[in-house]
């Protein structure tokens, strides 16, 4: 479909020019948080936060013609946090999560299918910082980009790349494999200092993939393995247990961080006729530079995934937990100016997306855009465009086996605040 040119620059335009009016009118107002701590003793407390992520998205050919331009407001994630202490090791997470807030086309779900529900439930036993457990319903530890999460990635939109399992599937239990990169299990994590730099080892294991009798691939209930090792060559990452950033504006000094990690689950994919087992390795790299003479920080971001499934998807099989095959890169890089505008900064920024199943063809996506920091994670603004072939509106996106896609622009303009 052509392009209507005039329609994406005044998109271009209108997003620019909010943008700018955030920029200029915000500074007039008074910085408010909600939320707080109640504290018995330095070992005994409960604290309760909340998240949100929203967005407005217009995608070429989008419409449900599929001849226009979509126009379409989103509540990406909402989000209640609640975390506490009961013992001098012993703490806990419950956070919870609007399931149906994004689903679909991106409609907002009310009434009968409306459904706030269980994200985390975490009993967190933290000894030493060589050892520590966390048990529950936690984040499968995989790539940076995955322990992220929505909310501190160095981008509004992290995810561009084929999902993990706890990603693919749409529920916990029989015929699921997890949900929003959550499944139930055991995580291991520590971290020691070899000639002064920083290791982290996470070693995992988790439920996976259910299947009910006679449906789906794995009857005999097989366990899913994770791991992985983060070694930070300058200054350390300060983050909550085993979870990652994809940026510290500069608060953290300098950041070069190396890592690898995987998954494997035997029969992990496919049916109960065509079994799969399903495995993975990524491996990425966090370099964060606060340029001397306070001129900004630059940041840069890259990850290299390759899965490992059998082409199921061709089979037709109802009972098909059928995954994505082959491999995938993202890189981006970003630059924080230091002088602020209203009460933010600017930070501009380009991304690269290349997506390659060993079964279709390969995908790619150019994404150019700003964010304008007002406080970190916590209170951020992005406007950005995209084009390429990566997930077109009504054709493949990077969930399982991807087809090929034709070409798509799309402009987006997006709010996010947590406490």
């Amino acid at each position: 479909m052509k392009i209507d040119r005039k329609r994406f620059k005044t998109l271009c335009v209108v997003a620019g020019a909010t943008m700018a009016l955030v920029a200029g009118m915000v500074s007039t107002v008074p910085s408010a948080y909600a939320g707080g701590t109640i504290k018995v003793d330095d070992d005994k407390f409960i604290s309760i936060g909340m998240g949100t992520r929203m967005s407005f998205n217009s995608i070429e050919d989008g419409s449900a013609s599929g001849a226009q331009w979509s126009n379409e407001f989103k509540i990406d994630n909402a989000r209640i946090y609640i975390n506490g202490g009961i013992h001098k090791y012993v703490k806990f997470a419950f956070n919870t999560e609007c399931f149906n807030c994004n689903v679909g086309s991106g409609q907002n779900h009310f009434a009968g299918s409306a459904n706030i529900g269980l994200l985390d439930a975490i009993g967190q036993f933290e000894f030493t910082e060589k050892v520590n457990f966390w048990v529950g319903r936690t984040l499968v530890p995989t790539e940076r980009g995955e322990l992220n999460g929505p909310f501190y990635h160095a981008v509004f939109d992290g995810f561009r790349t084929p999902f993990n399992p706890a990603d693919a599937s749409g529920n916990i239990g029989a015929g699921g494999a997890g949900l929003y990169g959550r499944d139930n299990g055991a995580v291991f994590f520590g971290k020691v200092h070899p000639g002064g730099t920083h290791l982290q080892y996470v070693a995992s294991v988790f439920t996976g993939l259910r299947s009910g009798p006679g449906v789906g691939p794995n009857q005999r209930n097989t366990l899913k393995y994770a791991g992985r090792l983060t070694w930070n060559l300058l200054n350390d990452e300060s983050n909550p247990g085993y979870y990652t950033s994809g940026t510290y504006y500069g608060t953290a000094g300098d950041i070069l961080a190396l890592a690898v990690g995987g998954e494997y689950q035997n029969a992990g994919a496919g049916s109960n006729a065509n079994k799969s087992a399903f495995g993975s390795f990524v491996s990425d790299i966090l370099f964060e530079k606060v340029l001397p003479n306070n001129n900004g920080v630059f940041t840069a971001n890259a990850e290299y995934k390759r899965y490992w499934a059998q082409n199921l998807a061709a089979g037709g099989d109802i009972d098909c937990f059928c995954m994505f095959s082959g491999s995938s890169v993202t890189a981006y890089a970003l630059y924080l100016f230091p002088q602020e505008v209203g009460i933010g900064r600017f930070q501009p920024y380009g991304r690269y997306t290349f997506v390659n199943s060993v079964h279709t063809s390969a995908l790619e996506e150019f994404e150019f855009g700003t964010n304008y920091v007002i406080s970190g994670h916590n209170a951020r603004i992005s406007a950005f465009w995209r084009t390429g072939s990566l997930a077109p509106a009504g054709g493949p996106t990077t969930l399982g086996a991807i087809a090929g896609g034709r070409h798509q622009d799309s402009v987006h303009l997006a709010l996010q605040l947590q406490y």
